[in-house]
């Protein structure tokens, strides 16, 4: 069972955009994706979770995180078979791990947990709360940026993963992360 949460082993460099709701990630990792000529791994949450609320009106639950796991290293694992020398990660299970936290009283399940930690990328680029936030059917907390930015750095430190902050507009943010993942690809 534990198996379909974990990464599989792969010689590519993976990054992972990180951050609070509304902070660029997934625009950035589109144009990573295509300055890099490679494929990007979309927020399976997004989609899981739209569905469930135009099908039943509900919001996420905590017995969703796993099925939410379980998508995201699907497709994560399934597109590392397709990238050039660079995946593009719109998020990753320490993300889900966060969010988990945050909604659920600092609850997370043990196997949502032991992934999260276990499963490793080259670098996390940790969006700054400089953009305006956007309303969707799934974001919700447009008052707590600041404090969910802090949690999310936090545990970046905690587990001691190489991050670092993009901030500024679009072009400034994609210029940054360029430099940093040319680094990664010239070692």
């Amino acid at each position: 069972m534990e198996e379909k949460f974990r990464q599989q082993p792969t010689n590519i460099v993976k990054v992972v955009l990180f951050g609070p709701e509304s902070t660029g990630k997934t625009t950035l990792s589109e144009q990573l994706a295509r300055h890099y000529n490679t494929v990007w791994v979309p927020e399976y949450a997004r989609e899981y979770l739209q569905d469930k609320w135009n099908n039943e009106r509900k919001t996420c639950e905590p017995k969703d995180l796993l099925p939410i796991a379980e998508g995201q290293m699907r497709l994560e694992n399934d597109l590392a078979k397709k990238a050039t020398n660079i995946l593009v990660c719109d998020t990753d299970l320490l993300e889900t791990k966060v969010y988990s936290e945050a909604y659920y009283v600092g609850h997370c399940d043990p196997v949502l947990e032991k992934y999260a930690i276990k499963n490793q990328y080259d670098l996390y680029f940790l969006t700054y709360i400089d953009v305006p936030w956007e309303l969707d059917d799934l974001r919700d907390k447009p008052l707590e940026r600041e404090r969910m930015f802090n949690y999310f750095k936090d545990t970046l430190e905690k587990y001691d993963r190489n991050y670092v902050i993009l901030k500024g507009n679009k072009k400034r943010r994609l210029a940054m992360a360029i430099a940093h993942i040319d680094k990664l690809l010239e070692k």
